[in-house]
């Protein structure tokens, strides 16, 4: 991997992983155009969501803080019920949902995203602008969150869509989704650095230490820029705008799947 392809990625990565587009599915989608080998990207994928990692820190440092100060407080429960359907999926499903990476399944996925943001949008799920987002509300961001395992299927897109739909006002929900990426990125990579030392060969061979680090500050500098955003303009003409998007690249995905063959 080239340092303009771990720069590019790194880019793609910190716009999308916020953006209710799919990071993941946008990462897979151009490791086959890169040729970039499955596992290798895979790892790669792991820090350049530490890169993001970054960037939601210095846009919700002062709800982290209050959650540290607080550890056995109703804020961290609620960040722990929406983590829990998350790491059940990883624990049950974990070899199965590594297999989706191959990229055979992402036209389907993105037209899946499309589809639920579609569907947010045009049914207007009633919302509440003083309503809590209290135990049962972070239950079922957790479950959009652990469906949204699955590449291209949007971890911002369903977690936030989950909340509109528990009568969650806009504003809350989208903080809630960055709060709740805090748990899930920190798990991801723990867990792909216990694959590191019980593997023969590094995931991260072929890819310099320097294109680590480059991809991993091009991903905090856009994701910052990408919450940005979405906390001041991300309305439902946003969401739309998203899902016609996702739904045209699903499209894109399965007919060169099934005719062109020119990356899948």
């Amino acid at each position: 991997m080239s340092i303009f392809e771990a720069i590019l990625l790194g880019l793609i990565q910190g716009v999308t992983e916020f953006l209710p587009v799919s990071s993941s599915g946008h990462l897979t989608l151009f490791g086959r155009l890169f040729q970039t080998d499955a596992t290798a990207m895979l790892s790669f994928a792991t820090w350049l969501h530490m890169g993001t990692l970054i960037s939601v820190v210095l846009i919700m440092y002062r709800e982290l803080l209050v959650i540290i100060k607080d550890l056995f407080g109703k804020r961290m429960i609620r960040l722990v019920i929406a983590t829990i359907p998350a790491v059940i999926a990883a624990v049950f499903f974990g070899d199965w949902l590594e297999s989706l990476f191959s990229g055979n399944t992402l036209g389907y996925e993105f037209l899946i995203t499309g589809v639920i943001l579609l569907l947010t949008v045009l049914l207007k799920p009633k919302q509440e602008t003083d309503k809590p987002i209290g135990y049962q509300e972070a239950l079922f961001a957790g479950i959009g969150q652990a469906f949204a395992i699955i590449p291209a299927i949007s971890r911002s897109g369903s977690s936030i869509a989950a909340l509109l739909w528990s009568g969650v006002n806009r504003k809350k929900a989208i903080r809630f989704s960055f709060l709740m990426s805090v748990p899930a990125i920190l798990g991801s990579f723990l867990l792909d650095l216990v694959k590191i030392f019980k593997d023969d060969v590094p995931p991260l061979q072929g890819v310099s230490p320097i294109a680590v680090a480059l991809g991993v500050i091009a991903a905090a500098i856009s994701g910052y820029l990408a919450m940005n955003f979405m906390i001041r303009k991300l309305n439902d003409k946003g969401f739309l705008i998203s899902a016609a998007y996702v739904i045209a690249l699903g499209a894109l995905i399965l007919i060169d799947q099934t005719w062109i063959h020119l990356v899948f």
